[in-house]
Formats: structure tokens, sequence, C-alpha cells
């Protein structure tokens, strides 16, 4: 096994997650749901070619899919951390139904235009990034910790394979039988999503005395702590970059068939087939690729492979050759956005699980759906060819992003919750709501063991504003040089409960690492104070 990737899965026990009946149906639905998803987006972007031949609407299609993945998964993500999951769920399919049933009624009757086509893919798009937390953390929560990488490549080989399967059907029946058909998939996938909530409902949050964080506080906490976990932020920033400069293939796809390819919807379908073809292909393989190379080696890979395979759409008319290379960067797409939406989840710990699955969802679709729109504006500006290349040179030059922000996936110590060490009092305890509230640790500090110390207290810094501070920082006595103290600052009484509340094994003993150089004849004191305003 791969040091750098302790949690990377053989690839012979790929499947052992099914053995789950509540992963096996809710993987099951969502199986069937991504195959009518993409369907949908198949047939929404060819039927805009078909209305308007132009490149630039048909790319803004993908837009208006994926754009509010940037908008709302992470205000999603707080929801799925704090509610009633199988609620949310239930409510948000239905919405999702109906606005596909309408966009068939419309289609049928052929009274949609580009500006209908594009209000409903999007409304959609709100749909799917709304429930994609929860639904996410729902599959998440039937596994093992130990499985959770083998449960997300088989999420992860579904999804591509729905682009293998979907675009292919759609095609076809768009072929036959235009749009219409095609949006009506969609309503029976998402009733079938619904039934699955149903029969395997999602765990409720866990009731605690503290109250449930408010959708701005609880977005500023996954913020927060994506920003203090080393694992999780290289994992968001190499995202972006990827998704965001291989976007240019997916969105424009449509035109290379029409254009370069001379292909029609049915040419279209089996691009995309050839790019979810290879997408599943690769889930049978890359558990055993993490545990050969390192992640890092293994993005390496997949950037080189992905921009060959945009190379070869910008400058190659041979079909074969297409849809060959198409095939190999599915694979290098697959392999790569299933290890980046591994990471967050394996390196959170559950209280904030679901945001940070929603934070890869935020930086890998908002950066597709951005970067749908860029590369069809650059495709209108200085045309398909010169788009596709640029795009292929950028992603080559982001594997030396991985200087600045390696990737390995989380250790247990580092998401697994601890008890606390120690109990405390107040005299007088606050409201839950009143702050801010700074909280003073004091130690005592022989001469000798000085520079150790401080060594250690500052490894405390991540994970404190980590999980809540916004403020810290050491602070040495100029009155009694054996004094220290280390003190920092939350928003509120509420917020010092939760950070306390949050502690994992890691900072437990980052915590007891400092205080191992307490003088025995003392022990650390704790102290808090809060925040008074002038009447």
């Amino acid at each position: 096994m791969n040091p750098s990737n302790p949690t990377a899965p053989n690839a012979a026990s790929l499947w052992s997650p099914l053995a789950q009946p509540a992963f096996r149906g809710l993987w099951g639905a969502g199986s069937l749901f991504f195959v009518g998803n993409a369907m949908q987006n198949m047939a929404a972007s060819w039927l805009m070619i078909e209305l308007t031949a132009s490149s630039f609407l048909s790319a803004l299609v993908q837009t208006a899919s994926f754009l509010p993945m940037f908008l709302l998964s992470l205000p999603a993500g707080v929801l799925a951390d704090t509610i009633d999951r199988r609620r949310l769920m239930l409510r948000i399919q239905g919405v999702y139904g109906l606005a596909a049933l309408t966009l068939t009624l419309l289609a049928l009757a052929g009274w949609i235009g580009p500006g209908g086509l594009l209000f409903f893919t999007f409304l959609l798009g709100v749909c799917t990034a709304l429930q994609s937390p929860s639904w996410n953390s729902a599959v998440s929560d039937t596994v093992a910790r130990t499985e959770l990488p083998l449960a997300i490549t088989l999420v992860s080989m579904t999804f591509n394979g729905a682009r293998a399967v979907g675009p292919g059907l759609a095609g076809v029946l768009f072929a036959l039988t235009g749009g219409a058909a095609v949006f009506a998939v969609a309503v029976l996938t998402a009733f079938g999503m619904s039934w699955a909530t149903r029969r395997w409902p999602p765990r409720p949050p866990s009731p605690g005395r503290l109250p449930a964080e408010r959708l701005w506080g609880g977005m500023l906490s996954a913020l927060r702590y994506a920003r203090h976990s080393p694992a999780i932020f290289a994992q968001l920033v190499r995202t972006a970059g990827f998704s965001g400069l291989g976007s240019a293939l997916w969105a424009l796809l449509p035109v290379i068939a029409q254009q370069r390819l001379g292909l029609g919807a049915a040419g279209y379908g089996l691009l995309m087939a050839c790019l979810g073809t290879g997408a599943v292909a690769a889930g049978f393989f890359v558990g055993r690729m993490r545990s050969r190379f390192s992640l890092d080696a293994l993005a390496a890979g997949c950037c080189l492979v992905f921009s060959g395979a945009m190379l070869v759409g910008a400058l190659s008319t041979w079909r074969p050759l297409v849809c060959a290379s198409f095939v190999l960067g599915g694979a290098a797409w697959m392999t790569m956005m299933s290890t980046f939406n591994a990471a967050p989840q394996t390196s959170a710990p559950a209280w904030v699980r679901a945001r940070a699955a929603s934070m890869h969802t935020l930086c890998s679709l908002g950066a597709f759906a951005l970067g749908s729109a860029l590369w069809g504006a650059m495709s209108s500006l200085i045309g398909l060819s010169a788009a596709l290349c640029l795009s292929a040179a950028g992603m080559l030059a982001s594997i030396a992003l991985a200087r600045p922000y390696p990737l390995r996936m989380g250790a247990d110590d580092e998401v697994t919750l601890a008890p606390l060490h120690e109990e405390f009092s107040v005299q007088h305890e606050p409201e839950f709501e009143a702050g801010p509230v700074a909280v003073e640790v004091v130690y005592r500090i022989r001469d000798a063991d000085a520079r150790r110390f401080l060594d250690a207290v500052q490894q405390l810094a991540v994970p404190r504003k980590r999980d809540g501070a916004t403020f810290w920082r050491v602070y040495r006595d100029l009155d009694d040089p054996s004094r220290y103290v280390e003190r920092f600052i939350v928003t509120s009484w509420a917020d010092y409960l939760r950070q306390r509340a949050r502690a994992t094994v890691a900072r437990h003993e980052l915590e007891a690492l400092a205080r191992s150089f307490q003088v025995p004849e003392e022990p650390v004191l704790t102290r808090h104070y809060l925040a008074e305003r002038s009447p």
C-alpha cells in the first residue's frame, strides 16, 4: 500500500459495499437517476444546437446545468449536516419530477425555445445541487469508513457510466422520437430516486444540547475547516483546476461532433459514450493504481492523458482515433475525479462530512460550469481547435500544482472524534449566542523546555482554527518568562462548545504533547472571557 494513500483499497474488494442492502438500494436508484440526468443534458444540448446552431448557447446548457452546484452546493451541505435529510431529499425530488414533466410537455407541444430550455435546465440543476450533499452523505453512512473509498469509486463508476449509457440512449431516442421522450425518462428516474429515499431513509441528525448551526454560520464553519485542513484544501484547489480546464472537452463535444466529424445526434451520443465507457473501465483498476502510485504521480498521468484527448479532438477528423482517445480521456477523468471525491470525505469527521462533499462538488462542478461558458465563448472567438489546444496546454501546466498542493487521503486519527479530556465549569454560563468568547490556556514551562514547548503548541494553531477559532496566538508573560498563554477567540459560546465537541484524536495528541512540558507542580489553567459592549 502506498504510504501517501493509506485508505487506498485493493481492486479485488471493489464490490464489497454492495453487500450492504441500503448502499445497494441507494446506489442503484442513484445510478438510474444519473442516467436520466445525463440523457436530459444531452437532449437539451442537442436541441439547443438544432434551435440555434450556436456553439456558445450549446455550451451554455452545460453552464445552466452545473452552475447551481457552484451557487448552492455549500448551503445544501449545511442543510444536509443539520436538518432531516429524508424530508429535504423527498421535497427536492418532487420539484425535480414536476419540472422535468413540464419540460417534457412543452417539448412535446413544440413550445420550448432557447430561453425556456435554459430555464428548465437551470431549475433541474438547482434541484440536483440541493439534494446531492444529502444523497452523498446518506450513501456514505451505509458503509464503514474503511469501505468509503470503494463506495465512492462505485458511485463514480455509475456516474460516469451514465455518461456512457445515457447519451447513447438519448441520441438514439432523440433521433427516433425527439427530445420530449428523452425528458420523460428523467421524470421516471426522479420518482425512482424518491422511492429509494423512502425505502432506505438517511439517518437523522444526532440530537444534542447545542442548537443546530444556522445556514450562514454553518457555511463559514465549512469554509474555515477546509481552509485550515491541508488535505482538503489541496484537493479543492486541484479539483477546480482539473475540472475547469477539462470542461472544454465536455462543453464543446456537440460542436466537435457536428462541425469537425459531421455527426448527428446519435454520433454525439457515441462520443459521450466513449468518454463514459473509459470512465467505467477505469473503475476496475483505479484501486490498484492508487496502491501502486502516489496520488500526485497518478494526477500527473491523468492530466497528460486527458490533455492528449483534447488535442486529438481539436486536430483530428479521423473518427476511430477520436473515439479511442476519448475512451482514454474518460478513464483519466474518472480516475482523477473519484480520487478528488474520496479525499475530502476520508479527511473530514462526521460533523462536516456532507459539507466537505459539497465543497468538492462546488469546486468540481462550479469550475465545470464556469469553464464551459469560458471555453464556449473562446471557441466562438478563436475557433474550436484553438480553444481545445489552449485548454490542453493549461492542463499540462496544472501538473505544477503538485508542489504547493500535494494530494493525500486523511488518516483515522484526523477524523475520529475523541472524548473530552477535561471537564470545565464557569460560574455564570452565558447564552449560546453570546460572544465573542476569548479562551486562554495558561502554561508554566521551564526555560530548558521552552523551545520544544513552542514547537509543540504552534501545531495547535491549525486544529483550533479549523474547528472554530477566528484568532489564535501564543504569548509569553513579560513579568514571568516561565508563563505562556495560548489565546484564541471564537464567535460565540455555542461555537466554543462545538469546538470542544469537535476535538479529534489527532488534536488531543497535539494538546497532550504541549501539556507534557508543563511543570509538574502546577496544573494547566483554562480561562474564559466574554466580550462586553458599551451600554
